[in-house]
């Protein structure tokens, strides 16, 4: 189906849902196309080809709410799925929050392109797919006598979206992405270690189609044998590609739904410090071909630019129309876009050289956060540094902490922010961090 096709189809099944009792409706109608070649030690192990196509009612029956989906586009079996979906509805608990967002809301049309889709991705033919996965592969595969094993990745989609809404909305929406990934393991005397390296890309021709393999493997090799060092408090480097992880409790804590179910240490601290001033964050939904821009949000909620940290003050949270109201709070959207830090003016080599005694993070490995709290514990892996140097590798240690006070010791951000990602992350460096080891 075309564009036009899938409005007229979300039309006529919004309609009959009304027409069959439903007092609000959103209907959203969804394709994708993926593909996927997993190579590994020079034979292929997976190729999968996918075309899905779905669509999801959202109703609102007497104040009880559901949502349900189907692959099953023929009009007569919607019409049928539609008016059972409903029945079923009537059976659910009343919710007076549930309701579609106000319409003063929603987005109005009529923005720029954003260009977050390359439509040439569906004419790239399988065999150059399958070359480009072996090119990878070949950078690493047999350049090491500790190798393992090698397992190269090439994979790629387009999804569409039209979006409606009883109230007055109407929007579609397409992306893409395009991604090129290397994974290595290695054996050492004392340990077997793995990593890996990827690009991604919106656009085909602006994928990085090189070095992957090469950085795959280097970066599996400086992983042999590591140590442990003594429990204390360490300066910390935490790598641009793995920082978003010591994030996400802090993503988390802002949303809506951890507010309501009071499982969000930043209860209350709407306008207060929660970070060290060095830390601002926007989201920013409308960077040309940035991997999160959007126009509007999964609700169809207008995107706006704005703070999230600023200066190490909390400015805002992710609220959407159901959490807005139970909370009373205006909603701003319960998705993310586009996340852009502060950023310092030295590289990551520079950081590490700037560190007497301390730990360069590059990995996690399991723990948790406890979002009431914000009290975390981490395994992690890297690197030993000392008066600038790489001494050693070291795993089989924890960070431990708490976010409340995790994030104002916070003393640099690096200026290599990551590409590739909606979370335009840079390194970052930490002061008197609690490790433990040995």
């Amino acid at each position: 189906m075309n564009t036009n096709e899938k409005y007229t189809l979300a039309n006529l099944v919004m309609d009959h849902a009304l027409k069959s009792g439903a007092e609000q409706v959103s209907v959203s109608i969804d394709d994708s196309r993926r593909s996927n070649i997993e190579i590994r030690d020079q034979k292929i192990d997976k190729l999968t080809e996918s075309v899905r196509n779905s669509l999801t009612i959202e109703l609102f029956v007497e104040k009880k709410y559901s949502a349900h989906s189907t692959s099953r586009l023929k009009k007569e079996e919607l019409f049928r799925f539609v008016e059972e979906a409903i029945a079923a509805t009537r059976f659910l608990a009343e919710d007076e929050f549930r309701s579609l967002p106000e319409q003063d809301l929603y987005y109005k049309g009529g923005a720029d392109d954003l260009r977050v889709v390359d439509p040439k991705i569906d004419t790239i033919d399988p065999k150059m797919k399958i070359d480009l996965a072996n090119q990878v592969l070949d950078e690493a595969f047999k350049k090491d006598e500790r190798i393992i094993s090698v397992t190269s990745t090439y994979s790629d989609r387009i999804s569409n979206r039209v979006f409606v809404t009883s109230n007055g909305f109407k929007g579609d929406t397409s992306n893409s992405n395009v991604s090129l990934s290397a994974e290595v393991s290695v054996k050492g005397e004392t340990s077997r270690p793995s990593d890996y390296w990827y690009e991604n890309a919106i656009f085909f021709d602006k994928l990085v189609k090189s070095s992957i393999g090469t950085k795959a493997l280097e970066r599996a090799i400086k992983k042999l044998d590591p140590k442990k060092i003594k429990s204390g408090k360490y300066d910390v480097v935490i790598e641009n590609r793995t920082a978003a992880s010591m994030l996400y409790p802090l993503y988390s804590a802002m949303q809506g739904s951890s507010i309501y179910q009071k499982q969000s240490f930043l209860i209350g601290k709407e306008n207060q410090a929660v970070a060290s001033p060095k830390l601002t964050i926007f989201d920013d939904p409308f960077i040309q071909s940035g991997f999160g821009s959007a126009m509007f949000d999964s609700e169809g909620l207008a995107t706006v630019r704005r703070p999230i940290i600023e200066g190490g003050i909390l400015r805002n949270f992710y609220i959407d129309t159901y959490y807005g109201k139970k909370l009373k709070m205006k909603p701003t959207s319960g998705d993310s876009t586009n996340i852009l830090f502060s950023i310092g003016d030295r590289d990551l080599k520079s950081m590490l050289e700037s560190i007497n005694k301390g730990v360069f993070i590059t990995g996690f490995n399991g723990g948790n956060c406890n979002g009431s709290t914000g009290d975390f514990s981490y395994g992690i892996e890297g690197f030993f540094i000392e008066k600038g140097k790489i001494v050693h590798p070291v795993n089989e240690m924890n960070i431990t902490g708490n976010m409340n006070q995790f994030w104002f010791s916070l003393v640099e951000l690096g200026k290599d922010v990551l590409e590739g990602d909606s979370f335009k992350t840079p390194s970052m460096m930490f002061e008197k961090v609690d490790l433990s080891g040995i």
